[in-house]
């Protein structure tokens, strides 16, 4: 979707609805005019149609609502998952590195049944532990405390099954990526600033020098955006529920009097209560208008889908990353502090360096082999035949980040070293491109340690 919201719904429209500004003002937590912080521009050349620059992508998800439910065969639930700029016309001097005005968002948004919220793969979060700031210890003035999801859900401090399922999911993702567990917690909303569309909501704070800072949004945005997108635009975004067996339902109905109204309204019967039912209801002569309970079958169920929303603000995850893998230690002499990042195999940039000891021909032909190979498995790689010391090369790598360094010393056998531990293993030239791709998918070194020979560092 172009990140550019248009004024009215002649001028934009997908899959029927269109994405109308005061609709999206709204739904972004942009409560009126005063408060916006969408960029305006203009739209044609004449420059008289005015257009909004998206604040967010979600939006986007929520307008061809119909389109995805079809495409996943009008089944819930379901989830969509949208990457890309979103603009605000917010500025924060003193945190310049965090709040941009152009920022990328990723935004996954999972359309569930209101009356079951529960998850299939809900027990593969529950038991994870996690830094929790629920609403009731922030206005107490406790601190943040360890909690198992699942003990969370149960009490109540997390909404639902699937509002905590997506709390794990982004707990595990900002792991893996790299972020210290005790430096990353989830903080309840409180009463006061939660969004007028969510039903609760969960922020994924991580501590950088900048202070706690809000990198994921986790929230139950419950039907408001599907309705208020349904309201402007006359096209309902709904889903259906087909039962197996008709139920019988009791629903409140209005039941006219007939009599009474020829009595009151004279004339064609059938018309008076045409013309007049609508004003009877809405306060006048109420008597010939009663509400009465009336049993039906039902063989479908419509109804509009809630949606628990994740958003990922993708610089400030990548800022806190570096904070969190940045450390020095001291060099081999010890005579001086060495730059490392930590990077972890799977998210490192570059996953392995190769380069051939001293200046022979054959071990830089060996060298190239092996680049060419872990090339070929789509292994991302940097070679170095400058023919400089061992120590500075491995320090280089060391400050890119680099997980792995392949040092040549042999036609047969290479050394294969691990960036954190510094600890080096001898490997077969035909076994090391299967160890690196190995180790970036996840195994770990304790492993390499136990199942090849040592190499004096």
């Amino acid at each position: 979707m172009d990140p550019l919201v248009a004024p009215s719904r002649e001028t934009s429209s997908l899959s029927g609805v269109s994405i109308i500004p005061e609709v999206v003002l709204k739904a972004s937590g942009h409560v009126d005019k005063s408060t916006d912080l969408m960029f305006q521009t203009s739209i044609d050349p004449s420059g008289l149609i005015p257009g909004y620059m998206r604040p967010e992508t979600a939006q986007g998800i929520f307008v061809n609502f119909n389109d995805l439910y079809h495409a996943n065969d009008n089944k819930l639930p379901f989830a969509a998952a949208q990457i890309g700029k979103a603009f605000r016309n917010e500025i924060c001097p003193p945190q310049g590195l965090l709040r941009h005005c152009e920022f990328t968002l990723a935004e996954i948004e999972h359309f569930v049944d209101p009356e079951n919220k529960s998850h299939p793969k809900f027990s593969g979060v529950s038991k994870l532990e996690i830094f929790m700031f629920p609403r009731d210890d922030q206005v107490s003035g406790r601190q943040a405390r360890k909690m198992l999801i699942g003990e969370a859900v149960y009490k109540g401090i997390i909404g639902d099954e699937t509002l905590g399922y997506f709390i794990g999911r982004v707990y595990l993702f900002l792991t893996c990526l790299g972020i210290d567990t005790d430096r990353l917690r989830f903080r309840q909303h409180l009463e006061n600033e939660i969004k007028h569309y969510a039903v609760d909501c969960w922020d994924a704070e991580i501590e950088s020098s900048y202070g706690w800072i809000m990198c994921v949004g986790i929230a139950d945005r419950s039907t408001y955006d599907l309705l208020a997108h349904s309201a402007e635009s006359g096209v309902p975004l709904e889903a259906h529920e087909k039962f197996a067996e008709p139920r019988e339902v009791q629903k409140l109905a209005k039941a006219p009097v007939k009599e009474e109204f020829g009595l009151a309204f004279k004339g064609n019967q059938k018309m008076s209560m045409k013309m007049n039912i609508l004003s009877i209801s809405k306060g006048k002569k109420k008597e010939h208008l009663p509400i009465k309970k009336k049993k039906e079958k039902e063989h479908l169920r419509v109804f509009t889908p809630s949606v628990t929303g994740s958003s990922f603000v993708i610089e400030r995850i990548i800022y806190c990353l570096y904070e969190h893998l940045f450390h020095t230690r001291a060099s081999k002499d010890g005579d001086k502090q060495q730059n490392v990042f930590r990077f972890p195999p799977l998210v490192a940039p570059i996953k392995c360096t190769v380069f051939p000891l001293g200046k022979n021909q054959q071990y830089e032909k060996v060298a190239k082999e092996i680049a060419k190979s872990l090339i070929a498995l789509g292994i991302s790689k940097r070679i170095d035949i400058t023919g400089t010391s061992i120590e500075k090369r491995y320090a280089i790598t060391d400050e890119l980040g680099v997980p792995l360094a392949i040092a040549v010393d042999s036609t047969s056998s290479v050394i294969v070293r691990y960036r954190d531990s510094k600890e080096q293993v001898r490997v077969d030239v035909n076994e090391v491109t299967s160890l690196v791709k190995e180790v970036i998918d996840g195994v770990s070194w304790d492993n390499v340690l136990q199942r090849y020979p040592t190499h004096p560092s």
